[in-house]
């Protein structure tokens, strides 16, 4: 199993950018205000689901017609990471969260959830290989409380919601690909 672990200084940086940004980002939005900047972004975990359901998501969605965000088919090398996703996050028309076995480990996967909430954006969970009931944040000590408090939050919000459940070794991709 891979555990990704952040250190504290990774995390304070993290947070310093986000008050940056939310100033570059005030900008930005009266120029974005009346343009959708993407249709659909796709939360999940990139080491669980970017090569199978994430990417099936965005194919089908594109294929479509509709403009759906995922990091690694949206961001060009240079371009900054959390301006870019948090930009997509707040100008999307709705979000899709791909839960997975690894999912509430990334911090960052919980703050683009709690970052859906906060922005009063529609979230369609599909629990992966997980039931809601696996999940649930846990505090390895590095995370402000904060923070701990905005994800559990939009973690209890996204467990509350009608979602798709998948079983990835007895369930259809394409089916759950299709009722998203």
């Amino acid at each position: 199993m891979h555990r990704q672990r952040y250190s504290s200084a990774v995390i304070k940086n993290f947070l310093a950018h986000q008050t940056a940004t939310k100033k570059l980002l005030a900008t930005n939005d009266a120029v974005t205000k009346n343009k959708a900047y993407c249709d659909v972004f796709i939360n999940h975990r990139g080491i669980d689901t970017k090569k199978t359901l994430a990417t099936l998501l965005y194919d089908h969605l594109s294929r479509r017609k509709l403009k759906p965000f995922l990091d690694n088919k949206n961001m060009k090398p240079g371009d900054k990471l959390f301006d870019h996703i948090d930009n997509a996050i707040r100008n999307c028309k709705v979000g899709i969260a791909v839960f997975s076995l690894n999912y509430c480990k990334s911090y960052f996967c919980l703050h683009e959830l709690a970052l859906f909430t906060e922005s009063k954006k529609k979230v369609v969970p599909i629990f992966c290989d997980v039931k809601p009931s696996q999940l649930s944040v846990t505090d390895n000590g590095n995370v402000p409380k904060k923070d701990l408090r905005r994800f559990e939050s939009a973690l209890e919000e996204a467990k509350c919601t009608v979602g798709l459940t998948f079983d990835s070794l007895e369930g259809n991709w394409l089916d759950v690909v299709n009722s998203a």
